[in-house]
C-alpha cells in the first residue's frame, strides 16, 4: 500500500441553485472528506491507497462505502456501526466568492474511532501514513486513535504526513487546537500547513520562521501553502517558492488543499524533487477549484501533464 489515511468522510448535499440555501428545493448528493479526497486523488494518479474509518450501518454509509470502493481505494479497514449514523454536511454556493460549509457530524460513527479500529500490520505495510488535524478534533477517542496510529508508523519507520486542516468550530478552544496540532506535528515527518494555519498556531511571524518552528521540532519537510499565490517548501538543506497556476474561474475552492496534498504526495512517491512535487501539488489544487465538488476535479496523471504544459505555453506567449 502506498498511502494509508485515517478519518471521517460524509455524505455531501449541495443545492442545485446558487444563493442562500434556505431557498433551495433540490440538492445533489455526493461524498467527501479530506482523507478520502486524498486517497481518491492518489488512486487516480496510479497509486494504491487505503482508508481507515467507521460508517453508520445505514443507507448513506453503504452508498459512501460503495463510492470510495468504486474509486479503487481499499476499504477493508472500514467498520460499520449499527448504533451511530454516517455524518452529513451541506455546501452552500452563495456565489463564486462565497462558499459556505455546514457540518452535521456530532455523534457520527466516525467520531467514535478507537485504537481497536487500527491494524498494526496495515500501517506497517504502508509507504506513508497520512493524517489530518480534523480527526483528533472529533473526540478524545479519535485523538487517541490518531496518536496510536502515528506511534505504529514511527515504530515501523513509515513516514507520517500531517495536514493540520484546522476546523476552528470543531475544537473546544484555540489553546487545545494549538496543543494538539503541535503535538502531532512533532511526531510527523512531513507537515503541510497553510500560512494562515501556521499563524493560528504560532502567532505573527515570517514564513521562514514558521518553517523553522516546525523543522526544529521533528519534521524533515515542511510546505507552507499560500492559497492562490503558491507554496513555500523547506527542508533542513533547501527552501524555495513555487507560484500557483492561474485559473480563469474558481467554481468551488473546497477541496483544493486536499488536491494539493494528493499531487504533492504523488511526487514524493515518484521520487521527484521538492520543487517538482510542490509544482504538481499546486497543479492538482488549481484543477480541483475548476469543478464543483471535492473529488470531481481530481485529475489523472495525463491531465496534470497537459495542464502544466498548457500553463507553460501560456506564459511564453
Amino acid at each position: 500500500m502506498d498511502v494509508v489515511t485515517i478519518g471521517e468522510s460524509m455524505a455531501l448535499f449541495t443545492p442545485n441553485t446558487e444563493g442562500k440555501m434556505r431557498y433551495a428545493n433540490t440538492f445533489s448528493r455526493k461524498f467527501a472528506g479530506a482523507e478520502t479526497n486524498i486517497a481518491i486523488g492518489l488512486q487516480r494518479l496510479g497509486y494504491q491507497t487505503g482508508w481507515i474509518s467507521r460508517i453508520g450501518e445505514d443507507e448513506l454509509g453503504e452508498a459512501l462505502l460503495s463510492f470510495v470502493r468504486g474509486e479503487g481505494v481499499d476499504v477493508s479497514q472500514v467498520t460499520r456501526d449499527a448504533s451511530l449514523p454516517t455524518g452529513v454536511y451541506f455546501k452552500e454556493l452563495r456565489h463564486e466568492q462565497d462558499v459556505r460549509v455546514y457540518y452535521y457530524r456530532a455523534g457520527s460513527a466516525a467520531s467514535q474511532l478507537s485504537q481497536k479500529d487500527i491494524d498494526e500490520k496495515y500501517i506497517a505495510n504502508a509507504r506513508y501514513l497520512h493524517v489530518t488535524g480534523i480527526t483528533p478534533a472529533l473526540s478524545e477517542t479519535c485523538y487517541e486513535t490518531i496518536m496510536y496510529a502515528i506511534s505504529l508508523a514511527n515504530k515501523h519507520n513509515v513516514p507520517v504526513v500531517f495536514d493540520p486542516n484546522i476546523r476552528v468550530k470543531l475544537w473546544s478552544s484555540k489553546e487545545k487546537a494549538r496543543e494538539v496540532i503541535k503535538t502531532i506535528a512533532k511526531r510527523a515527518d512531513i507537515v503541510l500547513p497553510g500560512v494562515s494555519e501556521a499563524q493560528y498556531i504560532f502567532g505573527d511571524y515570517t514564513i521562514s520562521e514558521y518553517a523553522n518552528f516546525f523543522l526544529e521540532n521533528g519534521p524533515s519537510k515542511v510546505v507552507l501553502k499560500e492559497g492562490s499565490k503558491g507554496a513555500h517548501y523547506f527542508t533542513k538543506n533547501e527552501s524555495g517558492f513555487v507560484p500557483s497556476f492561474s485559473v480563469d474561474r474558481v467554481v468551488d475552492p473546497v477541496g483544493a488543499g486536499d488536491g494539493f496534498a494528493a499531487g504533492f504526495l504523488s511526487g514524493l512517491l515518484e521520487g521527484l524533487s521538492m520543487e517538482d512535487a510542490v509544482t504538481r501539488g499546486n497543479a492538482v489544487g488549481a484543477m480541483v477549484t475548476m469543478v464543483n465538488g471535492d473529488v470531481e476535479g481530481l485529475p489523472s496523471m495525463e491531465e496534470i501533464h497537459y495542464f502544466i504544459q498548457r500553463d507553460k505555453e501560456d506564459v511564453r506567449r
